[in-house]
């Protein structure tokens, strides 16, 4: 069960820049792309194997419709967001943090 959740600071500027990209995209945009995030991650604390590993112990969500991963690993009771991602960019720029 996971008891807390820990957004590394990372993670939290790809989530601050691709918020603000989508907003200036079109306006709403980016809080559309918050929302797909927070359901991610609700889906995430609920069933945290739901989603496959894909390199040792982190693991990939992927938010519908943004062509997005969120990339996390859990450690006894605590969730660890990784990275959130585009998925066209390359696995090096989170792998490093896992």
């Amino acid at each position: 069960m996971i008891r807390r959740l820990v957004v590394r600071p990372a993670a939290d500027a790809e989530i601050r820049d691709a918020v603000a990209r989508y907003e200036r995209e079109r306006p709403g945009l980016g809080s559309e792309f918050e929302g797909a995030l927070n359901a991610a991650i609700a889906r995430i604390v609920q069933n945290p194997a739901m989603y496959s590993s894909i390199y040792r112990d982190v693991r990939r969500a992927v938010l519908h419709p943004f062509p997005y991963g969120v990339f996390y690993k859990v450690r006894r009771d605590v969730l660890y967001i990784v990275a959130v991602l585009h998925l066209a960019r390359h696995p090096s720029h989170w792998r490093r943090r896992g």
